[in-house]
């Protein structure tokens, strides 16, 4: 019986399919991925951009293929980056067969839009002898015509309706190695689609909220909307889609997963908000703090409390923690237990060295 029932969440057991190395689905962690905005033709671009996505802790990367200079270039650039690329195809078939022939180890597609079965059973055909499988990717904003205008407007029943119409289509031709999206902008009607489309069939999900909007409005949308379906075990991989940066996108969504246990990767840090009471200025420590730990891969958390109120109970639970202390004496906590009085002109210092050779101890162990 677990310790704390209260944050168990029971996942949902999916079938297993792999992206590359990487496995999606079933007791598997459930990964983070992101997409590049820059042109795919540029490969020097696209694959610097793709390594900062990978640093910051991607799985895995969706690139852009509308054209047939951009399916090509997936050959070199996949050579020279570190994680698993998904192919963005969405109309014409010789794009995913170009894009699994140069590199791609999954492809994002709707199989209606695709054409007839000889086009279809060509693209699969592509996948199976290249080790590729597939994402059906279904989107509020371009449901099939005829479903759109049985339910008059996007909603859940439609979006499900898409999916399974589409898994059909691949199930036809013998091919299972897939996973499925059914992403809107709406919350409301995505969180239904993915609850709606998990209860009658068990491929793996990957859970979005698509065209989310700027960093804070999307950042928001997607938490909220990602999170309650991870919170009902819905969920083997997520993109938080946001109008910025795609690094930040990986950021938010790992936040998402160490926030709920379900993945840990990197230090956890439980700050408060400041107020009067502050013996050292937290907003700032905590920024700094942020951009010096973060080469930490490994899991640990610490607590940087500005007073003694809450600092002192949330220091407990913590690897490391300071609390704030009267005439700049700050307590330090490692394990939870009190180790020495930390000036505040040295405590980003101390930190950084105390969560670096936790980290160290960790990783001997593990």
């Amino acid at each position: 019986m677990s310790l704390r029932p209260f944050r168990n969440i029971n996942r949902k057991k999916t079938k297993v399919i792999n992206v590359g190395n990487v496995k999606i689905g079933g007791e598997n962690p459930i990964s983070v991925q992101s997409m590049t905005n820059t042109l795919t033709t540029d490969v020097k671009a696209t694959i610097n951009q793709i390594n900062d996505i990978y640093e910051e802790g991607a799985d895995i990367v969706r690139v852009s293929c509308p054209d047939e200079s951009s399916s090509k270039a997936l050959k070199e650039i996949s050579t020279n980056v570190q994680i698993p690329i998904i192919a963005d195809i969405h109309f014409h078939y010789k794009r995913a067969i170009e894009a699994a022939e140069n590199g791609a180890k999954c492809l994002r597609i709707n199989p209606g839009n695709i054409g007839d079965k000889d086009k279809i059973y060509d693209v699969l055909s592509a996948a199976n002898d290249n080790g590729c499988s597939i994402r059906i990717g279904v989107n509020a904003g371009s449901l099939e015509k005829d479903i759109l205008e049985k339910y008059k407007e996007p909603c859940p029943e439609a979006l499900v309706e898409s999916a399974m119409r589409n898994i059909r289509i691949l199930e036809d031709q013998n091919f299972f190695n897939f996973k499925v999206s059914v992403k809107s902008s709406d919350v409301f009607l995505s969180i239904a689609a993915y609850r709606q489309l998990s209860n009658v069939m068990d491929y793996p999900l990957h859970l979005g909220i698509t065209e989310a909007g700027s960093f804070v409005t999307g950042s928001v949308k997607s938490s909220i909307g990602l999170g309650s379906l991870l919170l009902d075990g819905i969920g083997d991989t997520i993109r938080v889609s946001l109008s910025d940066d795609p690094v930040k996108e990986v950021k938010i969504g790992n936040e998402i997963l160490k926030s709920l246990g379900l993945r840990n990767r990197g230090v956890k840090i439980i700050s408060c908000p400041s107020c009067a009471r502050q013996a050292f200025q937290v907003i700032d420590t905590v920024k700094i703090l942020e951009d010096k730990l973060s080469h930490i891969k490994t899991p640990i958390s610490l607590s940087i409390i500005g007073c003694v109120v809450n600092g002192p109970g949330e220091a407990a639970m913590t690897d490391v923690g300071i609390t704030g202390g009267g005439k700049g004496n700050n307590m330090l906590y490692l394990s939870g237990v009190q180790s020495e009085k930390v000036l505040t002109d040295d405590i980003i210092k101390k930190v950084v060295s105390e969560v670096e050779k936790k980290a160290s101890e960790l990783e001997k162990k593990s």
